[in-house]
């Protein structure tokens, strides 16, 4: 994410709500800036923390919203339920979970449109793959098992 780009286009999307940058956002867009991967919000406003104690839960998630508005970043669930967002996808992307070891690898729109393609014929049905997490058992898990 090219922070002056992220930040610019923040502050116009927030000038049109009548809100404003503030310190607390702009260090909001710097830590997801550095993030890689995918991050809760709990996670990132720990991030924030280490930087500036005073950081606001309701100004990050606030700012999450907004950048997820603009296309900044995308949210999905872990098999766990839990709320996790990816800064910048270069392409939607459904997710594989190891239930054993907790591992879990980004599944491309080809191979997740595999899994989604019968549901869309048989139902009508076009699933959002960014929200799409499968869970199963990784190889190593399952020949450890299997032992």
């Amino acid at each position: 994410m090219g922070i002056a780009i992220a930040a610019n286009a923040l502050r116009d999307a927030l000038h049109q709500r009548g809100q404003r940058m503030t310190p607390q956002r702009r260090l909001v867009l710097e830590v997801l800036d550095e993030a890689r991967g995918h991050v809760t919000g709990k996670e990132l406003l720990e991030l924030c923390r280490e930087r500036d104690p005073d950081t606001n839960p309701s100004t990050v998630y606030r700012t999450l919203d907004v950048l997820e508005e603009l296309g900044y970043v995308s949210h999905s669930h872990s098999a766990q339920g839990r709320e996790e967002y990816h800064v910048l996808p270069d392409a939607p992307h459904a997710h594989l979970q190891c239930r054993s070891c907790g591992r879990t690898w980004e599944l491309d729109a080809a191979d997740a449109a595999s899994v989604t393609a019968p549901i869309k014929k048989r139902f009508g049905f076009e699933p959002d793959i960014g929200h799409l997490t499968i869970v199963g058992r990784c190889s190593d898990c399952a020949e450890k098992a299997s032992a």
